[in-house]
């Protein structure tokens, strides 16, 4: 079958069809992570405006962008939500697909938390410690410079100070942006710590990344779907386990889970905005700029989402958690969000 490439005269007049169809409403998909605060301002906008409330859905990172770069018009959504930036892949599948206009704006950052219930003892782990516990791939106990399937049952065979439970960890699934961010903040960080394998880095960097990404499959890493909230739950009825998710899923559960200690650091809002929490990452939406013209009120939820109010260090988002920019950036990213920059990798 023969590729068609849309132009961008295209492309407009493919979202001016959809709307003229009849979509009236924001289509944002994307980030459980980025969820909570999309979905706040959609409320806000949609009480302040005589627009429509946007629609906001959890696909994950991963799978938002798939949906996102599929190509343009009313059976694709406006906005996809991530809690990493856009890969080089997913970038050039958008071009190929005729989203050629690509509006990115970094709303902040959070942490990621590696949280227990508050039933049990809070526990200080390392990312050498997570990398043990959850690759599927590890140095051989014996000492030699060889990678064994990942024999570690318990949090003391990893680290003889760790208690003697079972490892058993509920995380997000692979699509999930948080999964991305964990496996290259919290997986990669420990793996590194091996220096014989950082070595690989150079040499054979997708054998590297083989190494300190992939996850073990054996059970005693659980995916628990792209609802964080469900983790939470499993998490107070089961003091033994732990679960891997955003800042702002902590602190709004903070009267049944604790983030554990990363390296001497707590998943807090002080240290995630000095960066000296190990395990903390940029959020970011991202917009196609052919659907503005067409599909009502798209610059002014970006208005809406990136103002003081929204935004800013006494804005309402972080009260779902978010750790917000600096003056400066707000300041930067306002200019070129409100002349629609368009994003080139």
């Amino acid at each position: 079958m023969k590729k068609v490439i849309l132009t961008a005269a295209m492309s407009v007049a493919l979202v001016a069809n959809a709307h003229a169809a009849g979509r009236s409403t924001i289509s944002v998909v994307g980030s459980s992570t980025v969820y909570p605060f999309a979905t706040v301002v959609a409320e806000k906008f949609g009480k302040k405006t005589s627009f429509s409330t946007p629609k906001i859905e959890s696909t994950g990172s991963g799978g938002g962008m798939k949906l996102f770069c599929n190509g343009v018009g009313l059976d694709t959504p406006d906005i996809t939500n991530a809690s990493r930036r856009i890969k080089k892949s997913e970038y050039d599948k958008c071009q190929n697909n005729g989203v050629s206009g690509i509006v990115e704006v970094h709303i902040g950052f959070d942490g990621i938390a590696v949280a227990n219930s508050k039933k049990a003892k809070q526990l200080k782990l390392s990312r050498k410690d997570l990398f043990l516990a959850l690759a599927e791939k590890v140095p051989n106990p014996d000492g030699s410079k060889t990678l064994v399937e990942n024999p570690y049952k318990t949090w003391k065979q990893v680290n003889a100070a760790l208690p003697n439970i079972s490892i058993e960890v509920l995380g997000p699934p692979p699509t999930s942006g948080t999964r991305d961010a964990f496996a290259e903040l919290a997986l990669e960080g420990g793996c590194k710590k091996f220096d014989w394998i950082k070595a690989m880095k150079k040499s054979d960097k997708k054998a590297y990344k083989g190494v300190c990404h992939t996850v073990r499959e054996d059970g005693l890493y659980i995916e628990a779907g792209e609802n964080d909230n469900l983790i939470v739950q499993k998490l107070d009825k089961n003091p033994k386990a732990l679960g891997i998710f955003g800042f702002s899923f902590l602190e709004q559960n903070d009267d049944k889970v604790q983030g554990s200690l990363i390296e001497g650091k707590a998943p807090q809002f002080e240290t995630i905005a000095d960066g000296s929490y190990p395990i903390s990452r940029p959020l970011y939406f991202y917009v196609k700029k052919a659907h503005m013209d067409s599909i009502p009120g798209i610059d002014a939820f970006l208005k809406e989402f990136t103002s003081e109010a929204a935004m800013g260090e006494d804005g309402y988002l972080l009260d779902k958690g978010l750790i917000p920019l600096s003056d400066g950036e707000r300041k930067m990213l306002r200019k070129n969000v409100m002349a629609t920059k368009t994003l080139s990798m």
